[in-house]
């Protein structure tokens, strides 16, 4: 009953002139809209287009993309690019704000067939070299596959002599999302000065020299749910702020997985970073602020994470499966880390079996003339050699909290679990070694 009458009051309140009179007087305010007198002298609420020239252009009736991309008006529009494979004797460029470059999706394939090193697509404001401070605003990128050898263009491998796969300069809130970029001699994304906002989302970036993703000087970057594949390194992030990783799946790099310097307040989560020959995370070069978090790093060949020049940073709640050298590096150029809640482990699968890998050999957490680190609440097992190693430059180390079962499996002499100095500052309470509080 109260609902009942709650409606009936309602409905008297806000519709006082009955049903019938309400609607028709919805209809008559769309009819104003679709009229272009939205209430204004100007027209403010008119929804015809006020750009010149085509906003929406078909590439298949131009003689070339760049004729396409060419007839956008400087007030932006969309370039639709039908399937097919294009070739390019050398990079399509787009120099005004509000566009969006739309393929067809994979059947859409942008051929790069420069051998004297160009990029494939370049986004830049047509002064940017005199006029540094010169933007574009708003370049969307989709849809389509950008491919830098035309050997690969049913996956073979070839030798790229392209540059990079898209080269973008000064451009605010570009978004990269759908997009293959695949086999270039530089780097599949480069970024360089795009500021405001750049995001790079859902992209397949595989088999480039350089890296996968390349941005120096970004802000309120966004990187996020990428396929990054035997490309140089996975990412590297120079000179920027404020780097949102996370979901990417980061497999088989030439060099190391994900590369950061001279970036502050980021945060690397929710990846899985596995068998890159070199580290999984490097931070260097005055980074601080960063948490590294929720990752599986996974048998990466240079070990998991490594702080090399890194201040006030965390690790916390990463699983290091089967990294060959040391899961966390931390370096005399560093201090001020917590490292808490992750799990350090091999192949252990219960029974007392481990799962048969062609190495299986795990590592702990390395410490080097390093200050103010905080070990707490992680799991250590199965691990080659000790849990945590430090050197006698080491100082003001708290180690506490910590489970530890079955380490030291290949070394030839007895080690301690815990390998510390015997120095003011390094606190070693209430962790438990193979059920044995210590």
């Amino acid at each position: 009953m109260f609902c009942f009458f709650g409606r009936r009051w309602a409905a008297k309140r806000f519709m006082p002139f009955g049903v019938t009179g309400f609607f028709a007087g919805i209809l008559t305010l769309l009819a104003l809209l679709r009229a272009g007198q939205g209430g204004s002298p100007q027209g403010q609420g008119s929804l015809q287009a006020s750009f010149s020239g085509p906003t929406v252009v078909d590439a298949g009736s131009y003689p070339s993309l760049q004729a396409a991309v060419d007839a956008v008006p400087g007030s932006g529009g969309v370039v639709r690019i039908p399937p097919g494979i294009f070739r390019l004797e050398k990079p399509v460029v787009i120099n005004r704000s509000n566009v969006r470059l739309e393929g067809s999706g994979p059947a859409t394939v942008l051929v790069n067939h420069s051998t004297a090193g160009e990029p494939s697509l370049i986004v830049c404001p047509p002064e940017a070299e005199k006029s540094p401070k010169t933007r574009l605003w708003r370049v969307e990128i989709t849809g389509l596959r950008i491919l830098g050898d035309p050997a690969a263009i049913d996956d073979k491998s070839g030798q790229p002599t392209s540059g990079h796969g898209i080269w973008a300069q000064n451009v605010n809130e570009i978004f990269i999302h759908g997009v293959t970029v695949d086999h270039h001699g530089g780097h599949g994304i480069y970024l360089f000065n795009c500021y405001e906002n750049p995001r790079i989302i859902g992209c397949n970036l595989t088999y480039n020299r350089g890296s996968g993703i390349h941005i120096e000087g970004g802000h309120d970057i966004v990187v996020s749910g990428n396929q990054l594949e035997e490309n140089g390194t996975a990412l590297q992030c120079l000179d920027g702020f404020n780097l949102c990783m996370t979901g990417n799946n980061i497999d088989d790099h030439l060099g190391h997985g994900v590369v950061v310097e001279n970036t502050y307040g980021s945060v690397i989560s929710g990846n899985m970073i596995e068998e890159c020959q070199g580290a999984a995370i490097v931070l260097n070069r005055d980074c601080y602020g960063i948490t590294v978090s929720a990752n599986v790093v996974a048998h990466n060949f240079g070990g998991g994470v490594h702080l090399l020049d890194a201040w006030g940073c965390a690790v916390s709640a990463n699983t290091f499966v089967l990294n060959r050298k040391d899961s966390v590096y931390i370096g005399p150029e560093s201090g001020r880390i917590t490292v808490s809640s992750n799990s350090f482990c091999d192949s252990f699968v219960g029974g007392g079996t481990r799962r048969a890998e062609p190495d299986n050999s795990a590592g702990g957490i390395r410490l080097e003339g390093t200050t103010d680190i905080s070990i707490t609440g992680n799991q250590f097992s199965g691990l080659d050699g000790p849990a945590v190693v430090a050197d006698a430059q080491c100082r003001g180390i708290l180690l506490t909290g910590n489970v530890v079962r079955e380490v030291n499996r290949r070394v030839a002499e007895p080690r301690p679990a815990f390998e510390l100095p015997q120095a003011p500052g390094i606190c070693k309470v209430n962790n438990l070694v193979d059920g044995v509080q210590e």
